[in-house]
């Protein structure tokens, strides 16, 4: 297969090229920093002290003397101007640097625990009911007019309407599958928030940072213009104005220094802002390094991995998840999976096969838990462990390969800073140990220019490429136990088989045991020795690949294998595959018995009672369903029935 790259270009480079080629931003920016330069440098150059009177030149206008002309006491303008800008961005600084620290800490911190984010949204919900108005006045009448600490209590209580902006992102980026890859690899909340939420916020927070810079500037101006200010004779850009105001009929050009300097710093906030609020990549022609890949078979090269005779077994035993105070998503789910061996969960979608799988990991969503049941594995009921004890295992014992390989790895960074760090937290050693174990992993998964890829971004490899780079991943803490989320779904069919090879291959070496989510009973036949179907949440057979395939006992394997093309050798006399009429039915709408009775063509009332999971009496593979012998014995099968046909029981194919 022809491998494509892009050309890697740096974030950062390119995010500096987007921002200087936006005039108002550049303006905006150089405003700002002159303001800073001139403000902190005041003392040296400004032409007079910022109290000085000149009784002579009282309300003039600008001069060779006064640039910008003097106030009502003779006062040069353009020194109590710079002078004062000094305390303004401090006092604004201070406010918006709060906001931020705590608005965004305190999303990230709901994000990451569901339990305290009800807490949290109660708090916030009182802080933004307060006016804020009111409760600075007050403060400013205890401890007086200490701008520093009056504008980091302003900053703290507008913080609040920072966290209801932070706050959903940061729940849709907790959400992505790099995140739970990244918990997988055994990071805390606490990294994860750091390393994978925050920078996703990035530009969110420009935005941010430049309207709060604003507000708490127009607001710290407004405290000094009606007499809350820095104590007098100290200048202030809001006490400048009050007092221009005072002469704006006799002498309106006093308004006009101030007010212009004041405008113009909100204006270049705001443009930076805009300005800065753009994507962090490009995305840039696609360049083939070409097809330098020799493989002499399905398999690639790699050193063999010894086996472990002492491998841990997984055993789920009458496994439920269910929603807080809600139905079941998944009822009474049960298997085992040896060393060395593949079990596929396979099912229709809304069938319960990835919240299955995700309980194995404890990465279920926040809103739902495992009610009952046990996950052994090692000694230790995983459906019972604390969080900590689950990160040990994450990553170090079992491992995880996303569904889609693009949203599993962080566009923030590249494939190297992502490999290399699971690697470096998983395995230890040395960051340059770590690489190297980064560049053997990408060789043993047939990536073979190794340093483009660690250089790259994810969106400047293709599909497959990313598809493996996500299996590198899960190989850094030596796992022997991988769960496969549909691997192959998202890409096209010749890196399906490749990716399949690739996984074969690997078990092969490493003796790991796999659980592998899909509906594509092809990939099933291809590499799994055991397979569990499910249905609503039900495990409604289980074997073998050989029993279930070549021999299925369950109305709803038989009809899944009827409506493959490729299942059965008569299929050229088919006119139409089969079809099951309805759908999977929601958890809360499911029955007391047979969950797949209503689509059933051979369903009776006897159907409507529930159903065990039981041995049929020939040995083959366990089965739910009442009927499983009799139909064996009858040699009943799937109809295809035509358009708008009911389904009816004892019916054979033509």
């Amino acid at each position: 297969m022809k491998t494509t790259l892009i050309t890697n270009v740096p974030a950062r480079r390119t995010t500096w090229g987007r921002f200087i080629r936006r005039p108002a931003g550049v303006a905006g920016a150089i405003w700002l920093v002159f303001l800073v330069l001139a403000s902190i440098t005041a003392p040296l150059w400004v032409p007079y002290p910022p109290d000085a009177q000149d009784f002579t030149a009282i309300l003039a206008g600008p001069s060779t003397a006064h640039w910008l002309g003097t106030d009502e006491l003779g006062r040069d303008l353009l020194s109590r101007i710079f002078t004062a800008a000094a305390g303004t961005l401090l006092g604004s600084s201070i406010a918006v640097l709060m906001a931020l620290l705590v608005g965004t800490g305190l999303a990230l911190w709901a994000a990451s625990n569901p339990r305290v984010a009800p807490v949290i949204d109660r708090c916030v919900d009182v802080i933004m009911s307060t006016p804020t108005m009111i409760v600075i006045l007050t403060v400013i009448g205890v401890i007086g007019t200490n701008i520093p600490l009056v504008m980091a209590i302003f900053g703290s209580l507008i913080s609040a309407g920072v966290f209801r902006i932070m706050q959903g992102q940061a729940k849709s980026l907790q959400s992505q599958l790099y995140v739970d890859a990244a918990r997988v690899d055994g990071l805390s909340k606490l990294r994860i928030s750091m390393r994978h939420i925050l920078p996703g916020l990035s530009t969110t927070i420009a935005v941010q940072v430049a309207l709060l810079f604003a507000i708490a500037l127009l607001f710290q101006a407004g405290l000094a213009f009606i007499g809350f200010g820095p104590a007098l004779p100290a200048p202030s850009w809001g006490g400048m104005i009050q007092s221009a105001s005072g002469h704006v009929y006799d002498h309106p050009w006093m308004m006009v220094p101030t007010g212009v300097v004041l405008a113009a710093t909100v204006l270049a906030a705001n443009a930076v802002g805009v300005a800065m609020a753009r994507p962090t990549y490009d995305p840039v022609p696609l360049i083939s390094l070409g097809a330098r890949r020799h493989r002499q078979s399905h398999s690639v090269n790699r050193a063999p991995v010894a086996s472990s005779e002492s491998a841990p077994r997984l055993e789920v035993r009458k496994l439920s998840v269910s929603v807080d105070d809600g139905p079941d998503l998944v009822t009474d789910v049960s298997f085992a999976v040896d060393p060395g061996r593949v079990l596929g969960l396979v099912g229709e979608s809304g069938s319960g096969k990835t919240m299955t799988a995700l309980s194995l990991l404890g990465l279920l969503p926040g809103s739902v838990s495992v009610s009952s049941g046990s996950i052994e594995w090692n000694g230790r009921d995983l459906a019972a462990a604390p969080e900590a004890e689950l990160e040990k295992v994450r990553g170090h014992e079992i491992s995880l390969i996303s569904q889609e390989p693009m949203r599993a790895l962080d566009p923030m960074f590249t494939v190297g800073s992502q490999l290399v760090g699971a690697v470096h937290r998983l395995r230890g050693g040395s960051r340059n140990e770590a690489r190297e174990t980064a560049r053997t992993l990408l060789q043993n998964v047939g990536i073979v220019d190794t340093d483009a890829v660690l250089k790259s971004f994810p969106h400047h490899i293709s599909g497959g490429m990313a598809q493996r780079v996500a299996i590198a991943l899960a190989l850094a803490g030596r796992p022997k136990l991988l769960i496969a989320d549909e691997p192959t779904t998202a890409l096209d069919v010749t890196v399906q088989a490749e990716t399949l090879s690739l996984l074969r291959a690997l078990i092969e070496d490493t003796n790991m045991a796999m659980v592998i989510v899909t509906h594509d009973l092809g990939v099933v036949a291809d590499i799994c020795d055991d397979v569990a179907v499910m249905y609503a949440g039900q495990v409604v057979e289980s074997g073998s690949v050989v029993q279930v395939l070549d021999t299925p006992s369950h109305p709803y394997t038989k009809a899944l294998l009827a409506a493959d093309p490729h299942a059965d050798t008569d299929v050229a006399s088919r006119t139409r595959l089969a079809t099951i009429p309805g759908q999977v039915p929601q958890p809360r709408d499911w029955p007391t018995g047979c969950r797949f009775a209503s689509r059933c063509q051979f369903a009776v009332d006897a159907c409507g009672e529930p159903v065990t999971l039981t041995v049929p009496f020939d040995g083959s593979a366990s089965v739910r369903c009442i009927r499983a012998e009799e139909i064996a014995a009858t040699g009943l099968e799937w109809e295809v029935a035509s358009p708008g046909d009911a389904p009816s029981a004892d019916r054979t194919r033509a």
